[in-house]
């Protein structure tokens, strides 16, 4: 009886003993770590402004040669086909027609013929218009002009052999009109007439004749200028 005691006490106090031990080694379970703190995202860099479009005005187109509408004519001096001097400024208080021409120009020519200008001097007797033909030119011959004005009976035929003279009015074509008004303003400068083929006759509206007309008048010219038509200045 009293081994039985022993055997069944011996392996619970071994029991009793243990108990605490293990319970002591069991460790708490670890605490998950705390989650890594987010890095505050970056705030985005802002887009650069739009580059704002400049845009240039377009700067007005300069007058040809520097001439305008109401600004005095440039003065000139020059020789006609009999080598006499001729200046601008021997015809003040006139109404002043200058036509760039050139002998060799056949839309030139057409209206030579036509007496386009004949007709419209025609219309101003005793006026006091005055037309000049001026040919810039650079390597016309003063006989060959001197021919082709009195053959179409042009009147007074100015050699520009510089083109200085062309180039300060920025004549373009042949021909090429300029109207200056009795107190020596510039009125009209442009094209002859409309009619650009010569298909038109007698229904060509004259830019001269009506500049001239307005100037008698005391008016301003409707259209003071046009696109001129014709042979390029040969300079």
């Amino acid at each position: 009886m009293r081994n039985t005691r022993v055997r069944w006490f011996a392996p619970a106090l071994m029991l009793g003993l243990a108990l605490p031990l293990f319970a002591q080694e069991k460790k708490e379970p670890a605490k998950p770590a705390a989650p890594a703190a987010k890095e505050a995202p970056k705030p985005a860099a802002p887009a650069p402004a739009p580059a704002k479009e400049t845009t240039k005005a377009a700067a007005p187109a300069p007058a040809a040669g520097g001439v305008a509408i109401g600004k005095p004519a440039p003065d000139f001096k020059l020789k006609d086909t009999a080598g006499k001097d001729v200046s601008l400024a021997d015809y003040k208080g006139k109404i002043v027609v200058l036509e760039w021409a050139n002998a060799g120009c056949p839309v030139c020519k057409r209206h030579a013929t036509g007496g386009t200008a004949a007709k419209v001097v025609g219309n101003f007797k005793d006026k006091g218009e005055v037309w000049l033909n001026i040919d810039s030119t650079k390597d016309a011959k003063a006989d060959d002009c001197k021919k082709f004005a009195a053959d179409n009976k042009l009147g007074t035929y100015l050699m520009d052999p510089t083109g200085a003279t062309g180039k300060a009015y920025g004549a373009k074509t042949t021909p090429h009109c300029f109207v200056i008004d009795t107190k020596g303003n510039l009125a009209y400068m442009g094209a002859i007439d409309d009619d650009n083929d010569g298909k038109k006759g007698d229904k060509a509206v004259n830019y001269v004749k009506d500049a001239i007309d307005a100037i008698l008048k005391g008016s301003a010219v409707a259209k003071a200028t046009t696109e001129p038509y014709g042979c390029s200045v040969k300079y």
